[in-house]
């Protein structure tokens, strides 16, 4: 995995990931993000994936209700209702209210990327916090001799991430 590489070459620790995310910038996955539980991303982005491709298996004009999804998926009806809603907002899918409610795509599964979901519920992809879209301007801008390095990893990240369709994730 390139990611826990880079943080072995860095020499990755403790003080440095406490730093990291208690930083202003907490809406943006670090390179350090949850290294000792092997996950970069949150049950939030994880799951919001598996919702979109259930939807996309379901391959149905009608609403799929949330509960179905919640079953097949092992995902909390709960939890599913704060993912649902936030990729409503965003348009995303769409919710039905009643009785034969539920939720469909909006668009065909080959429209998705899966770095646009992954960003609707984690914020930007980015290695370091000085990449953030909102980030303060470093005072060592002009002189970082790294800064180069982590640019470059962020095109690969998004490049990859932006690069695999839903479509690409259904059998």
């Amino acid at each position: 995995m390139i990611y826990l590489l880079l943080l072995i070459s860095l020499g990755y620790n403790k003080n440095l990931y406490d730093t990291i995310t208690e930083s202003k910038v907490k809406n943006t996955i670090v390179l350090a993000h949850e290294v000792k539980g092997g996950s970069m991303f949150s049950t939030k982005g994880r799951y919001a994936l598996r919702v979109i491709i259930d939807l996309a298996e379901q391959n149905s004009d009608n609403p799929v209700p949330l509960k179905d999804i919640a079953e097949r998926q092992e995902i909390s009806k709960k939890y599913l209702e704060i993912i649902a809603k936030k990729m409503v907002e965003a348009g995303f899918i769409a919710g039905a209210s009643g009785k034969h409610g539920g939720y469909r795509l909006t668009r065909r599964p080959d429209e998705y990327t899966v770095g646009e979901i992954i960003e609707l519920m984690e914020g930007p992809i980015i290695p370091v916090s000085c990449l953030a879209p909102d980030a303060e301007e470093c005072p060592r801008k002009g002189k970082c001799k790294t800064i180069s390095m982590w640019e470059e990893f962020a095109k690969l990240e998004h490049d990859f991430f932006y690069g695999k369709k839903i479509s690409d994730l259904i059998g």
